[in-house]
């Protein structure tokens, strides 16, 4: 049986300095995908519960996840990552996010 994605959920906060490129890039997923996308700031109970804790056992923003239909969250990204260069790779989190909703 396959479990469907429901939504896309960006865990983000006012300070975060990627947060409107990761909006942008889970706007055009979105559209292609015709799934939701739902921002929460400074969700720290969804964090806690389903993110990623960095080194220290604090949360890094943003952190995405996937709602699946059966009510279910999946982490799939924590931070852009980045390419050979040292510069954000958004074409590798976008591949991340996509193979996570298919």
């Amino acid at each position: 049986m396959c479990v469907l994605a429901r939504k896309i959920i960006l865990v983000t906060a006012d300070y975060d300095p990627l947060r409107g490129k990761v909006k942008r890039l889970l706007r055009e997923i979105a559209e292609e995908m015709d799934i939701e996308v739902e921002e929460r700031k400074e969700d720290w109970e969804l964090l806690i519960k389903h993110g990623e804790k960095d080194e220290l056992g604090g949360f890094d923003l943003p952190q995405v996840f996937v709602e699946m239909e059966d009510g279910s969250i999946k982490h799939v990204l924590t931070r852009i990552p980045l390419n050979d260069r040292g510069k954000l790779d958004l074409e590798k989190a976008r591949e991340t996010i996509v193979s996570a909703i298919k």
